[in-house]
């Protein structure tokens, strides 16, 4: 919330003077930021919805709502790199003066909220796309704002302002690289892909080397959500249940060694004929 409220202060201050100014990149970067906090409130809404509890038809509750919000992230990040690209390229046809000192001191403000606001998220960005989505947004935000007011003192004193379009492009390229990873994560996640944290290979190893277990077949893992994570399969074991305690000792190490917080494991006394549909 405390992001939210600063980045939208800034944002009306932002086009403001960029407008006063004649700088397309400070338009451009309010534009930007504009898009920031509509992705701050996805990502809000996504942790909200996240926290509720499963009932009626949404069994895993609304956890992937969060996987929703990074994805949502991601465009609303590349929609905002077009806008300052085409604005960017209208400008070098009709350039106009610029107020480079203005640019200046509004984009050394900017430095100093979005980099408060990165910092914010800094430490739940490490575990959790939907965060880190929110994360990339405002650190991004801090580096475009140096560099703008970089620009601005440079055009002041030399009148380069073929500057201020080029710095609108280099922001587009910035943020598109920082949002690429983001962007196929989410979307890896959401067509229910093992997420990035996890070793398929290793799991399957894990669970084959387990005392009385003759094969594994049927496993499924992935994205609850953008810190959760499911895992289904059948273990064949030809010598019956092995007990409760036993089951609950593997969901744990799934849990402990590799981040699979939800488990459904199924014992079969030997492979079916069938198998599963979608089992590789």
């Amino acid at each position: 919330m405390l992001a939210i409220i600063l980045n939208l202060g800034f944002v009306g201050i932002e086009f403001t003077y960029g407008f006063i100014a004649h700088s397309t990149a400070l338009m451009a970067d309010a534009g930007h930021n504009l898009s920031d906090v509509l992705g701050l409130l996805l990502a809000w809404g996504a942790a909200l919805l996240a926290k509720k509890q499963p009932g009626g038809r949404y069994t895993y509750g609304l956890r992937s709502t969060s996987i929703l919000a990074a994805l949502a992230n991601a465009m609303l990040l590349l929609v905002a790199c077009g806008a300052i690209a085409l604005e960017a390229v209208h400008r070098f046809v009709e350039p106009s003066e610029i107020a480079g000192l203005t640019v200046s001191i509004v984009a050394a403000v900017g430095i100093v909220i979005n980099g408060f606001s990165a910092w914010l998220f800094m430490a739940g960005s490490k575990g959790d796309l939907n965060i880190r989505g929110a994360y990339l947004h405002m650190a991004a935000d801090a580096g475009v704002s140096l560099g703008v007011a970089i620009a601005g003192v440079v055009m002041l004193y030399t009148g380069w302002y073929w500057l201020d379009p080029v710095l609108s492009l280099v922001i587009v390229g910035v943020v598109l690289v920082g949002t690429w990873g983001l962007l196929r994560e989410a979307i890896q996640l959401s067509l229910s892909a093992v997420p990035a944290h996890i070793d398929l290979q290793a799991v399957q190893l894990f669970l084959a080397d387990l005392p009385g277990v003759a094969d594994v077949h049927d496993l499924h893992i992935w994205g609850m959500s953008t810190t959760e994570s499911a895992l289904t399969v059948q273990l064949i074991m030809p010598g019956g249940y092995p007990g409760d305690g036993f089951m609950e000792h593997i969901s744990n190490e799934l849990e402990r060694r590799f981040a699979i917080h939800h488990s459904t494991l199924q014992i079969r006394l030997s492979a079916s004929e069938s198998g599963c549909a979608l089992e590789g």
